[in-house]
Order: structure tokens, then C-alpha cells, then sequence
């Protein structure tokens, strides 16, 4: 009978517990923050030699252009690179899911930026604010993370508001405020978009998730400022990108470099001497060159 009896309470308790994300946070409306990204990494290297797959938060900026955590992009050491680290890397925002092919890496700041193959469609980019956030000032946290530490996975996006407790030359500490004081940042909510809202105007980037304890919880997580890097995102954006070519064009171009040094380097080697020349080098054999 006691046995039967924790069984139903073990029930009981398990149905009652919310199933929130971005923890104590709250479903985002239909087409509400359409610029905000799931990136996702299939089949990332590991230490082991295996493979692991993971995702991160992220907003978009410009049509062609994620925001993101830094360390969302390591090698199987932990070093921060700028480049895709996974088999394969995709950006979903608005409905639409487009591969990443460039990374850059802000350098001192935990922030990165993930260059899409294709241009992102009928989503208006996260503006990128180049005003210092201030201590007290509320904001607003999207992101695609953990609901809890136990690895519980949200159906849909999450959001929540939050409020800068202090403001340092590169981080930000910011605590959860609504709906409850412990809505705090999860796992795979990293690179996810602090943005201001003001009345009758266009949301505007603050900073982007960097770390923080164990979800959820009450006090301040550390989040990376994107003021100070205002200047450095407008110019990487708007420089003009080389082609995109995929991989395979770039083997067979050097396959078929190879083959040519190889058929040059015998030619080289098999065709005959010349004669003895009359003038300066009379009488002297070419030097050959080994390939």
C-alpha cells in the first residue's frame, strides 16, 4: 500500500511540474521575435575522436547574418575558431533553414558571428544598439534552451524578461524578473539575444547569453555586451563575401592542381637533352627542376 501510495505521489508531482524553458520563462507568441535563430551542429568532433551533436541560441542582424556565443563554435580542444566545427551547421529562424558557411570570432568577447548561405526572407534583423546598457534597465531574453537542468526540451521558443544588475566593460550580470524572479538563462540558450523594448520602436540587441550557473535559479547569469562592439559587427556584415564554394569544387580543384604538377613534373623528367647550343652556354646540360 505505501509503495502504491509514492508511486501516485511521484505521479501527482510529476504532472504538476511546469514544463517551462529559458527556465521559468513563457512560450513566445506566434511570429513574436522572428529573429531569433536555432543553430543547430550535427556530428561536432570530440576529444575521443567520436562525434557529438549539439545547438545554440542566436539572432539574426542581417539578412544573411547570425549573432551568437563565442564558445558556440570550439574545436574538440575548447579553443574558440572561426569556422564551422560540425559536419553540418544550420541557422532556423522565420520558418526558413539555411546552412551556415563562415564563422568570425569577436576576439576578447565570448561573441561570434555565423555568415548564412542564402539571405533569410520576410524577417526584419534584430537591430544591433550601440547605446550602453544601464544598471536597473529591463530587458528581454529569446532562446531555444533546456527548461531545467535535467534536459527538458520546450516544444517552442521561449522568452522572458530580465534586469541588468551590473554593467562591466565587457559583461553584463543579468538576473530574471518576470514571470518569476528565478527565469533564468539553460544550456543551449547560449548566443541567445538580451534585447531593449521601447514603445513604438524597433527592439534593439543589448548582449548575448555567455554562461551562468546551473538553470533554474535566482541571481545573475554573465552575458557578453554588443554596444562596444557595434562598429566591429556593422563593418563585418557589410564587407563584401567571397563566393561560397562548396567543399567538393575545392577538393577537385586541388585534385586536378596535383595531377597537372604530376603529368608537368614528368615531362620534365623524360624529355630528351638538348644538343650542344652555340654562344654563351655551348656545351652546358640544362639543369632539370625535381617537381
Amino acid at each position: 500500500m505505501l509503495k502504491l501510495l509514492a508511486i501516485v505521489m511521484l505521479i501527482v508531482l510529476g504532472a504538476a511540474r511546469p514544463a517551462y524553458a529559458i527556465a521559468y520563462g513563457e512560450t513566445a507568441e506566434d511570429g513574436r521575435y522572428a529573429f531569433s535563430t536555432r543553430l543547430t551542429m550535427t556530428g561536432i568532433p570530440t576529444e575521443e575522436n567520436g562525434t557529438r551533436d549539439s545547438w545554440c541560441s542566436g539572432a539574426l542582424i542581417a539578412p544573411r547574418w547570425v549573432i551568437t556565443a563565442g564558445h558556440c563554435f570550439r574545436d574538440a580542444a575548447g579553443r574558440h575558431v572561426s569556422r564551422t566545427v560540425a559536419d553540418r551547421t544550420t541557422a532556423t529562424v522565420g520558418g526558413q533553414e539555411i546552412e551556415v558557411v563562415a564563422v568570425v570570432q569577436a576576439g576578447g568577447a565570448d561573441v561570434a558571428l555565423a555568415r548564412l548561405a542564402a539571405e533569410v526572407t520576410g524577417v526584419t534583423p534584430l537591430r544591433v544598439g550601440d547605446t550602453a546598457p544601464a544598471e536597473g534597465e529591463q530587458v528581454r531574453l529569446t532562446g531555444f534552451g533546456f527548461a531545467d537542468d535535467q534536459g527538458t526540451v520546450p516544444a517552442r521558443m521561449q522568452t522572458g524578461q530580465f534586469v541588468i544588475d551590473q554593467v562591466g566593460e565587457q559583461l553584463l550580470q543579468i538576473s530574471g524578473r518576470a514571470p518569476r524572479r528565478a527565469t533564468s538563462a539553460c544550456l543551449h540558450d547560449s548566443g541567445g539575444p538580451y534585447f531593449r523594448e521601447r514603445r513604438g520602436g524597433a527592439p534593439e540587441l543589448v548582449a548575448v547569453v555567455s554562461g551562468g550557473p546551473a538553470c533554474p535559479h535566482e541571481g545573475p547569469d554573465s552575458s557578453a555586451r554588443t554596444d562596444t562592439l557595434a562598429g566591429w559587427i556593422t563593418a563585418t556584415v557589410t564587407a563584401a563575401p567571397g563566393p561560397d564554394v562548396p567543399l567538393i569544387v575545392v577538393v577537385a580543384a586541388l585534385g586536378l592542381l596535383i595531377v597537372a604538377g604530376v603529368v608537368t613534373g614528368v615531362r620534365r623528367w623524360t624529355a630528351p637533352a638538348p644538343g650542344p647550343r652555340r654562344g654563351r652556354h655551348a656545351g652546358r646540360v640544362p639543369q632539370r627542376t625535381a617537381v
